[in-house]
């Protein structure tokens, strides 16, 4: 079943190339269009939002197609989108197509993410999913700097037509690699339900906290390895490289260790962070300290993070469209709100080196909510064991 998520593989990281993309291209467009820099970055916030809001009501759209079908759907409309956003002779129409692939985002790895929890047995599931999600890590390490570097030499555009060819390819191989998942009977009732669980919920908030601790720090590691590191910006492109290999191998390392305990490997990992986070004050004026912080640090959040979308996928069991793609919708609205959280820790007059100390109280209160999650998956198991033994 390797090629499958092979196929997968080369889907997310076409994904995320696009959505990262953006950001390195950010003072091109802005000259191209004649818009500030605030104005420009509504396309990085506009693309979170509308992963956030709008992904799940497409995902329900074509939860009753069979999936494969639907993920050729999804790719389809994300070539469509970046020849759109590569044309767009105005801002305007630009952010309208942003707006087009990201309802891609989160409606594809929803979706994805379930096709491969099917290709395997269930404890293989996280390892399945993690192995999709390669494909959005490795975009961090190779696609995103290839791509803003080749949209910084022949123009901003260029880099979306970049991205055309890589969507043909992963849709390609979705179509000769992946096999048919039959679409089941959907409830929206059902799916609402399985929203509302406990531990569904749980793992939504899981999942938001560990992206606001991730870029109450990141959405600003540029300007703290410049004025705080002393490094130069040709060496951030290659700490940022580094922080991209390491959460590549911590989300394979984590998927894989997730299969044998994941409630093990979140708290683990949310502990672990805390300790990082609080490190960090001391490692960021020491360049050999900071560059080695920064690649523990993405190991060690991307395999904490590595089991939620496997845990969501399992405990939204019989009703999982709706709640997968909303995981990734909480990813997103923790993008959002992380580098809001930053940016007001910096506007009330904190430095740099403060924002660690913040993404390690958000750490603290995720760990807080995973206790919880693994009070009650004993206490559920508890219940189940006590139902056994009273039947026999």
């Amino acid at each position: 079943m390797r090629k499958p998520l092979l196929a997968l593989a080369v889907s997310a990281f076409a994904i995320g190339t696009s959505e990262f993309i953006i950001m390195g291209l950010l003072p091109d467009l802005a000259h191209s269009f004649q818009v500030s820099i605030p104005k420009a970055g509504i396309l990085i916030s506009g693309y979170a939002l509308s992963v956030t809001l709008g992904s799940p009501f497409l995902a329900l759209a074509l939860a009753r197609l069979d999936r494969k079908r639907a993920l050729l759907i999804l790719m389809g409309v994300f070539i469509a989108g970046n020849i759109l956003c590569a044309l767009a002779p105005t801002y305007s129409l630009l952010l309208v197509a942003r707006i087009l692939t990201a309802l891609c985002h989160g409606a594809f790895f929803g979706a994805g993410s379930i096709v491969a929890a099917n290709l395997v047995p269930k404890s293989e599931r996280a390892q399945a999913i993690a192995l999709m999600f390669s494909g959005l890590t490795i975009a961090n390490v190779l696609g995103v700097p290839a791509g803003t570097a080749l949209g910084q030499w022949l123009g901003w555009r260029f880099a979306f037509w970049a991205l055309v060819p890589i969507g043909v390819i992963a849709a390609i191989g979705l179509w000769k690699m992946v096999p048919s998942q039959p679409a089941e009977i959907i409830h929206l009732k059902h799916e609402f339900h399985a929203v509302l669980r406990p531990q569904v919920q749980l793992v939504l908030t899981l999942s938001t906290l560990s992206s606001v601790a991730l870029f109450c720090v990141f959405a600003y590691i540029a300007p703290i390895l410049e004025a705080v590191t002393h490094l130069p910006p040709h060496i951030v492109s290659w700490v940022l490289v580094v922080f991209g290999v390491g959460i590549t191998l911590g989300n394979l390392i984590g998927g894989r260790l997730s299969d044998w305990k994941p409630m093990g490997v979140i708290l683990g990992g949310m502990a672990t962070l805390i300790v990082l986070f609080l490190l960090m004050p001391l490692t960021q004026p020491h360049a050999a300290a900071e560059i080695a912080m920064v690649f523990v640090w993405g190991f060690v959040h991307f395999g904490a993070g590595a089991p939620l979308q496997a845990r969501i996928v399992d405990r939204a069991k019989g009703a999982p469209n709706l709640a997968s793609t909303l995981n990734q919708g909480a990813f997103n609205l923790g993008n959002a709100l992380g580098a809001a959280m930053g940016g007001l820790m910096l506007t009330y007059g904190l430095s740099y080196q403060r924002l660690p100390l913040g993404a390690a109280a958000v750490c603290c209160l995720a760990l807080a909510v995973a206790l919880v999650a693994l009070k009650l998956e004993r206490n559920e198991a508890r219940d189940a064991l006590g139902a056994e033994v009273s039947l026999t």
